[in-house]
C-alpha cells in the first residue's frame, strides 16, 4: 500500500495542518488547543472534575494534569477539592477564563473555516460525520 492511502498517515497528516490553524488562531490570546478544549468544556459545565475533563476531551491522566497546571498559572482556572469526594479536583473557570469566551470561540469559528475551506458545506458536514465513525 502507498503512504499516500494509508488511513492513518493520511489522517495525521490533515490532523497536523489543521492543529497548526488552532494552533495560529489561539496564539495572541496565550491558549492551546487543549486549553481551548478545557475552557469549552468548563463554559458548558463548569466545576467539572479532572477525571471528566480527561474523559470528555480523551486525554490521559498526565495530560491533563499537565494543561491544568499551565491554566492554573495563567489564572484561567483554579482547582479545588470536591466536598462529595476528596479524591477528586474539582476545576472552576476563573473570571479572566470567562472572558474570553467570546474572543475564543470567534477564533475557532475562523479556524473551522479556514481547515475546511476547500470543502462545501455539504463536504463539511459529510468529513465530520465520517470521521465520528471513526471514534469509538
Amino acid at each position: 500500500m502507498e503512504l499516500e492511502h494509508c488511513v492513518n498517515f493520511v489522517l495525521t497528516k490533515a490532523q497536523n495542518s489543521v492543529q497548526q490553524l488552532f494552533k495560529a488562531e489561539l496564539a495572541p490570546f496565550g491558549v492551546t488547543p487543549g486549553q481551548y478544549g478545557v475552557l469549552k468544556c468548563l463554559w458548558d459545565q463548569n466545576g467539572l472534575t479532572a477525571k471528566q475533563l480527561a474523559e470528555r476531551l480523551s486525554l490521559d491522566s498526565s495530560t491533563i494534569t499537565g494543561i491544568l497546571d499551565r491554566m492554573e498559572n495563567k489564572g484561567l482556572i483554579n482547582r479545588y477539592h470536591d466536598v462529595r469526594d476528596r479524591r477528586a479536583l474539582c476545576v472552576m473557570i476563573t473570571k479572566t477564563g470567562k472572558e474570553l469566551e467570546e474572543p475564543l470561540t470567534q477564533a475557532i469559528v475562523n479556524a473551522n473555516q479556514k481547515a475546511l475551506s476547500k470543502l462545501n458545506e455539504e463536504q463539511s458536514e459529510v468529513l465530520k460525520k465520517l470521521l465520528l465513525e471513526l471514534t469509538p
